[in-house]
């Protein structure tokens, strides 16, 4: 109705205006001309109260057009892993909608585990088509934070430890997204690393760090892919909030970067007036309902950039220079998506969709174990499979903050495994541990009835039962998206998973030697029974077609090559953050000691051997690689280099191999990592095939940050071009000079 109503509000003015011989179209309402001139003519004949109107929330995920110009309405909705369902205007509780429901994406961990940049770009466009079949203007995601402490409960949401790899797969999810006439709006700028108040620590941290870690994917997203908005975060830095923080936002973001979108406030970001109008916001949503937190109703009209900013600028305290540069950014947005007449229509829950997400998933599934290759599984030579564990059953698209979602279906393990084993293999399914068993999240609830009145000792023991007559025993655990797991709001309290089920996996394992664990999680995880075990299968969040991908992969019919976009420590006190001691902060203070050294870069300084390093995953097939070259030996400021490696299947079966390229710096006037990511290629061969890999790096590949200087230096001297299938697995170098 709402888009009838705009589409008639449009025919009726461009009819009164063409009436009149006389009378010319407006500029802004002519496509014909550039964005720029028809944002100055449209900005030309708002009042100033239309434009404040325009720069703050009129609902919890709207804010106002000017209808006497036609300009609509710019609707947002939580992702980046689906199209969430319609709240009351005033209100956290649903709408109850009926047709509302989407396809559940996997989360971007998945994502990042494919480390494919193809799979980016199809996420980004399936997932915009679905915000635009929805009419949504902005989709709010991807999310990009860098994976700094394996108990950030919003780790699932994020792309991983390393700034290469965040960068470079962020880049083609935007394109996708946006491709759609939807915008793109990257969270959270910056430094939101952490659950743990979250909306009041003031981070502390080098300026080093901040460049070559924190901020790359975000400068990415703005300078190669284009994103049209840019949401900032809840914490501190410099002691300002980072929804109005001068140094982010304005010299950096918009100064540094040349971003021209419009900065929108996290829910609740948003705390002074005077910041909000000069330190680089654009529009504020939420304000008094941080988080999913329950606020006052027809609040609007009171937000820190509402009548307040109205009452200053009549008042003359401040003019209306900032006010026109907000609204400037507002309708260049509403000039790329609502008033782009080429906009495409978009599709919900489509075949396309659900064959993308299972494709998406599948690739980014990681074997991270497979002892005596007991995996796959050959059904033809299976009578009966075990399947063990809560997480086997329990839906995951609802639950874990603004992420949650209310999905057209989801397809458990259990049903995904048993519809592909069909009557030949029996497939039994034993409980083995309670976890949460709400089942609601956000007013949203999956249906499912997990209440349990059988002790613990019962479930262990009938899980058993089961396992010692089954010809496999599946296991699957891991974490869930309730509290204190991966969750928006809430950090986790251990590395270890939760509900005793250590002490269940080790005892499935004394009585079943071929046994899988297939941990669902968006986290490293604590594995004290990784020698008892002889596979492992880390599946993530995988969405709608979750049981039918991991089925795939267990059963053979998928190949697995998805790699680790983080370290799993063997524990807690591995990781950078957690051994030096700052992590969660105290007295509103945190501070990033380890400074540069995050992920796979503190256990190289440490000499700290990871559980599973960044950067692995296994394959049914095995890969031989070749001697690396160069295409020269010498290197200036102004070259490119080229490193070409030959990768060989030398197994019996078709699948990919991920080519990861670190670059070592051997001589540095400063602290460097010993390796750092700097290119990777993923290549699918068939049995017996080789193909040569050419991974191209410049002087940006060689640079650190130079805090003193405020520039990225390249420092002439011996440098070192790894090849490896992971971090901690280099197979070739080869040496080079800069000079």
């Amino acid at each position: 109705m709402n888009k009838l109503i705009k589409t008639l509000t449009m025919i009726l003015l461009l009819g009164s205006l063409t009436l009149n011989a006389q009378v010319k179209v407006p500029v802004y309402l002519d496509d014909t001309k550039s964005i720029q001139e028809r944002v100055e003519d449209a900005l030309s004949r708002m009042t100033v109260e239309e434009k404040v109107g325009m720069i703050h929330a009129q609902s919890k995920f709207s804010s106002a057009g000017v209808p006497r110009l036609g300009i609509p309405e710019i609707w947002m909705s939580d992702g980046p892993h689906g199209i969430r369902p319609e709240v009351l205007w005033d209100e956290w509780s649903q709408a109850g909608w009926t047709n509302d429901s989407c396809f559940a994406f996997p989360a971007l961990t998945c994502l990042a585990a494919s480390w494919n940049k193809d799979m980016s770009l199809l996420y980004g466009k399936s997932i915009g088509e679905e915000a635009r079949f929805r009419n949504k203007t902005v989709l709010l995601g991807p999310g990009v934070n860098i994976y700094r402490t394996p108990l950030n409960g919003r780790n699932f949401e994020y792309m991983g430890e390393d700034p290469y790899l965040s960068s470079k797969m962020v880049v083609p999810y935007i394109k996708g997204v946006q491709s759609n006439g939807v915008s793109t709006c990257v969270k959270h700028f910056a430094l939101n690393n952490q659950e743990v108040d979250r909306d009041k620590v003031n981070v502390n941290v080098d300026d080093r760090a901040l460049y070559e870690i924190y901020l790359p994917a975000f400068k990415a997203a703005v300078q190669e892919g284009g994103t049209w908005a840019i949401m900032g975060s809840y914490n501190l830095y410099k002691n300002e909030q980072c929804c109005h923080n001068q140094y982010l936002l304005n010299d950096i973001l918009r100064k540094e970067w040349g971003f021209e979108g419009v900065v929108v406030s996290d829910w609740g970001g948003a705390h002074n007036t005077l910041q909000s109008i000069t330190n680089g916001l654009d529009m504020e949503f939420g304000t008094w309902t941080p988080g999913m937190a329950w606020g006052k109703t027809n609040n609007y009209d009171n937000y820190f950039l509402a009548q307040p900013y109205l009452a200053m600028i009549k008042s003359s305290k401040v003019g209306t220079k900032e006010l026109d540069q907000k609204v400037r950014r507002i309708l260049r947005l509403e000039f790329l998506t609502n008033m782009n007449k080429n906009r495409p229509f978009g599709a919900m829950v489509s075949e396309d969709h659900i064959i993308a997400g299972r494709k998406i998933a599948s690739e980014g599934i990681v074997l991270l174990q497979n002892k005596n290759n007991i995996l796959p599984i050959d059904l033809s030579k299976t009578k009966k499979i075990a399947v063990i564990g809560e997480n086997a059953v329990k839906m995951m698209t609802v639950g874990g903050g603004s992420s949650s979602l209310k999905a057209k279906y989801e397809v458990s393990l259990l049903d995904g495994l048993r519809k592909r084993a069909g009557a030949q293999t029996e497939i039994v399914f034993a409980r083995g541990y309670v976890g949460d068993v709400s089942g609601t999240a956000d007013g949203v609830t999956t249906g499912q009835n997990l209440k349990e009145t059988r002790s613990a000792d019962e479930l262990i023991a009938d899980a058993i039962n089961v396992a010692k007559s089954a010809d496999y025993v599946i296991f699957v655990g891991g974490l869930n998206k309730s509290e204190h797991q991966d969750s928006e709001g809430t950090d986790r309290l251990e590395l270890g998973l939760p509900y005793n089920q250590d002490k269940l996996i080790s005892e499935l394992a004394k009585v079943n030697k071929n046994f899988v664990a297939v941990n669902i999680s968006g986290n490293a995880v604590a594995m004290p029974w990784v020698n008892e075990v002889p596979a492992i299968v880390q599946a993530w969040f995988l969405g709608s077609e979750a049981g039918n991908a991991i089925a795939a992969v267990l059963v053979g019919d998928v190949n697995p090559s998805g790699k680790l976009p983080f370290t799993f420590p063997v524990k807690l006190e591995d990781n950078g953050a957690i051994a030096m001691g700052e992590y969660p902060g105290s007295k509103g203070q945190l501070t990033y000691n380890e400074g540069i050294f995050v992920g796979y870069r503190w256990n190289d300084k440490q000499n700290i051997k990871p559980l599973f390093s960044f950067g692995h995953g296994l394959s049914y097939t095995t890969f031989e690689y070749g001697k690396v070259t160069a295409d020269k030996k010498e290197m200036t400021e102004a070259d490119k280099m080229t490193f070409t490696v030959s990768v060989k299947n030398t197994g019996t079966r078709e699948g990919s191999e991920v080519v990861q390229l670190y670059i070592s710096d051997l001589k540095s006037t400063l602290p460097r990592p010993l390796k750092e990511l700097k290119g990777f290629e993923k290549i699918s061969l068939k049995a017996d095939e080789e193909k040569a890999v050419s991974i191209t790096v410049d002087k940006a590949a060689l640079s650190f940050f130079d805090a003193d200087k405020h520039s990225w230096v390249a420092e002439s001297g011996e440098f070192e071009a790894l090849i490896g299938a992971s971090s901690a697995d280099i197979r070739t170098k080869v040496g080079f000079i800069l000079k």
